[in-house]
């Protein structure tokens, strides 16, 4: 495999692969998981997306990863770094962690976080990155903070990948490189 893997004591972040089928598109059929997502996905939405993800990986060499967890081979989610979508209202590279509600509470996102980040700065070079999270994602803030990655309330917004209401309200977390220069 020419993409790149990641690797942390738990986890093993890597290109997805057709099995993997079956357990994103469980995940990504759970309202739970999707609560702050925009609603729950079919296995055909899921098939696109895990095609998508491949797609990227193998031409760009990174993205968003398959996690896996090392022990026993299971497939938890995803996490990677992709360029921020165009209709946002700034541009830059976001790190974000998507996991099966039976990964939760045990640090996972966490790990797999610190792996894209330091990828990210360290490979990739970047000057900073972005987590882009919906303001009522607890958990998923919870995780950013962990990270190291800081609220830049001047960057909140209004999410247009997100129906009108309540859960359009987005934060976004930043992160920089150890020396570079902060954005603003």
């Amino acid at each position: 495999m020419g993409e790149h893997e990641l690797s942390t004591p738990r986890l093993l972040l890597r290109q997805w692969r057709d099995a993997d089928l079956d357990r994103w598109a469980e995940l990504n059929a759970d309202p739970e998981v999707r609560r702050h997502l925009g609603g729950v996905l079919d296995r055909e939405q899921a098939a696109g997306s895990l095609a998508a993800f491949r797609d990227e990986l193998a031409e760009r060499g990174w993205g968003w990863w398959a996690v896996e967890l090392r022990s026993d081979g299971r497939l938890l989610g995803f996490a990677g770094l992709d360029p921020v979508d165009e209709e946002m209202p700034f541009g830059g590279v976001e790190a974000g962690w998507r996991l099966h509600r039976d990964a939760w509470g045990h640090g996972y996102a966490t790990e797999a976080g610190e792996a894209v980040l330091r990828y990210g700065f360290e490979e990739l070079g970047l000057a900073e990155i972005l987590a882009v999270i919906a303001a009522a994602n607890t958990p998923s803030r919870a995780v950013a903070s962990r990270l190291g990655m800081v609220h830049d309330p001047a960057m909140d917004f209004l999410d247009p990948s997100v129906p009108p209401g309540p859960a359009q309200a987005a934060v976004v977390y930043r992160s920089t490189r150890a020396g570079a220069p902060a954005r603003g």
